[in-house]
Parts: structure tokens; C-alpha cells; sequence
């Protein structure tokens, strides 16, 4: 055997382990935006635990008719929120897997609440069409 062929084969290993470690480190640096749910004629991702995804998910709303964002009066934020969206059509809810909320629904006027685990509960109204929104719910 010779030795090209034996240096080769010893460092191949540690070179596919590394690329490896590296793929899956620049992956996990640019964070991902957790997948869509669709209920009627509205579109939902919730997540932005970690840093990582909060970042990516932050960056991404600029993108969406409508961006909803919990957190405490302290600064924390906050998951598990019930988002009840009505428009004059139709009424969608669905449960906030996180504090940031990327949503694709027709422009119209809605009228979005947001209700805690322990029963706080805040609206706001926002007509969606031309622009992107965003509402910052703070209990």
C-alpha cells in the first residue's frame, strides 16, 4: 500500500467528521423559521425560542401581512399564548408555540387577541394590505 494511499485513509475520517461539525454549526447559526400551519385562509409559524431562531424569525417579519410578538411587561417573552385573529369573513385561533408569530392571511381588517395562560387577555385591530405589521402584545 503506499503511503499517499495510508495518509489518506487515515485523515479522511477527521476531515468528514469536521465538515460535518461545520455544515451542522453554519446551520444552527442561521437558525430557521419552524414550519407553516394553515387554518382557512391564514398561515402561521410561532416560535422564537432560542436564539438563534428568534433572530431568524425577528428578520423574517418584514416579510409576512402580519407579525405578533408576547412577551411580560418585564421583557420576557412569552409561548403558549391564544391568538384568536377575526376578520369581518371569518375567525381563525391557534396556539402561540412561541413569542413571535409570522402570519400570511388576506388583506382586510382584523381584529387580533391575545389571551396568557392565566387569563390576560389584550386586542388590537390592524388592517392588513399594503405593508407589512406588526403588534407587540405586552402583559
Amino acid at each position: 500500500m503506499s503511503m499517499l494511499w495510508k495518509t489518506t485513509t487515515r485523515l479522511l475520517p477527521a476531515v468528514l467528521l469536521t465538515s460535518a461539525g461545520l455544515i451542522g454549526l453554519q446551520a444552527q447559526a442561521q437558525g430557521q423559521i419552524p414550519p407553516m400551519h394553515e387554518k382557512g385562509a391564514v398561515q402561521y409559524s410561532c416560535g422564537g425560542i432560542g436564539k438563534d431562531e428568534s433572530t431568524a424569525m425577528r428578520a423574517a417579519m418584514k416579510d409576512y401581512p402580519l407579525s405578533l410578538l408576547f412577551a411580560a411587561k418585564d421583557g420576557e417573552y412569552l409561548a403558549d399564548v391564544s391568538v384568536d385573529i377575526q376578520s369581518s369573513q371569518a375567525s381563525t385561533q391557534f396556539v402561540a408555540g412561541g413569542p413571535v408569530c409570522l402570519i400570511k392571511l388576506p388583506a382586510d381588517s382584523y381584529k387580533v387577541t391575545a389571551t396568557t395562560k392565566n387569563g390576560q387577555s389584550h386586542s388590537q385591530s390592524v388592517t392588513t394590505g399594503k405593508s407589512a405589521h406588526s403588534l407587540d402584545f405586552r402583559f
